[in-house]
């Protein structure tokens, strides 16, 4: 089969929705399957040899107007060279499958005004948004994606995404079928591991009785990390919870918010880590306060280390965790989220809810999700072709 996988940008040292595509190309290649790349940019030593790539001028102008040249131009490049199956990702539409990794973008809408402080300064971002152009612009083209006809298949990343499909553009379940992100625990496998693992914390200086927490994240704001550092004010020292945090080099504001809260000797930042799989090898746990996350893979990357996963209802991938582990219902509860963290920081309970991660990481795999998306193109090659699957 001719794949044709369509996103501007495929840079998969940048995580996210780039290195998934980087992942699925080099399974699909495995199979014996053609490749094709619909992009502007790549890293072509990051996907498999036989890639085609087909080259889609960057789009140029304002931000609010790139997505829709980027698609159309798409459109253009398969009309020129068919593929199969075509699929694209985010802010883009006319392929056979859809598959957006960031969610909807209605949801985040709404997500990004929450993660603001209750009160004048969510009142402020409220209305700064009435003059957003991009907003309106990329709500349109949503529209414009999802409910155009011919309608693709539609995939969601969660449950969660699957409801937002219902609420925000009408498209019932029937309509979207939910295919849960995942990730490559063999990416996470390592006969060194205690050695890492004691090394790492040597370097943060952690004694065996520290339970430390990880955050992982480039959008510190959307994430959580300011509503996180005020609950660590309110979680007793005798918890020996520290925090090490693992994202952007710019963490200065945080990292005096730390020391204003008088818990600046309790969290260290370490910046940005382009194989961050020490850092989950030393932490007994994550914490991810997030405002707003389709799917989370840095909390499959969590489960698939062993690491029990302290999140939010508002991430895609809560769906996965073990049952009983705690789920925040408001990261601007600090009370909440410091009960929620004195919790996973329990170290009766601790290793057992590393047994039920570990587990958990291994239920949902890359191969899993692989064989399920491969079904789905045999399905829409065949309504394409007008014969049915065997």
């Amino acid at each position: 089969m001719e794949i044709g996988l369509c996103y501007e940008s495929v840079l998969p040292a940048r995580g996210g929705c780039e290195h998934y595509i980087s992942d699925l190309a080099r399974r699909l290649a495995r199979d014996g399957h053609g490749v094709h790349l619909f992009a502007s940019r790549w890293d072509a030593d990051a996907l498999p040899s036989a890639t085609v790539y087909h080259k889609i001028p960057r789009p140029t102008g304002p931000r609010f107007s790139k997505p829709w040249r980027f698609a159309s131009a798409c459109i253009h490049a398969l009309l020129a060279n068919p593929v199969d199956v075509s699929m694209g990702f985010d802010k883009t539409w006319g392929q056979d499958v859809l598959y957006p990794q960031g969610g909807l973008h209605s949801a985040s809408r709404v997500q990004n005004l929450i993660k603001h402080e209750p009160g004048l300064d969510r009142v402020s971002a409220r209305f700064a948004r009435l003059l957003d152009l991009s907003s309106y612009s990329f709500s349109r083209l949503e529209s414009r994606q999802y409910l155009a006809s011919p309608r693709p298949q539609v995939l969601a990343i969660s449950q969660m995404v699957a409801e937002h499909f219902r609420k925000f553009l009408g498209l019932d379940h029937s309509s979207v079928r939910v295919l849960h992100a995942s990730i490559d625990p063999e990416r996470f496998v390592a006969v060194d591991r205690l050695a890492r693992r004691a090394a790492e914390r040597l370097s943060w200086q952690a004694t065996a009785d520290d339970a430390i927490g990880l955050f992982i994240g480039m959008n510190y704001r959307l994430k959580g990390l300011a509503q996180l550092l005020k609950a660590m004010a309110h979680v007793p020292r005798e918890s020996r919870f520290r925090l090490m945090v693992v994202g952007s080099a710019k963490y200065a504001r945080y990292e005096a918010l730390a020391k204003q809260l008088g818990i600046g000797d309790r969290v260290r930042f370490l910046g940005f880590r382009a194989d961050p799989r020490d850092a989950y090898f030393a932490a007994d746990f994550l914490v991810h306060p997030t405002f707003y996350d389709p799917c989370s893979l840095v909390a499959l990357e969590a489960l698939a280390c062993g690491l029990p996963v302290l999140t939010t209802r508002y991430n895609g991938a809560s769906e996965l965790l073990p049952s009983g582990d705690p789920i925040v219902q408001d990261p601007h509860d600090a009370d909440e989220l410091a009960a929620a963290i004195a919790k996973m920081c329990d170290p009766i309970q601790l290793p057992a809810r590393k047994l039920a991660a570990a587990e958990a990481g291994q239920k949902w795999t890359f191969e899993d999700h692989y064989r399920r998306l491969f079904g789905i193109f045999e399905e829409v090659l065949a309504r394409k072709r007008g014969t049915l699957v065997a």
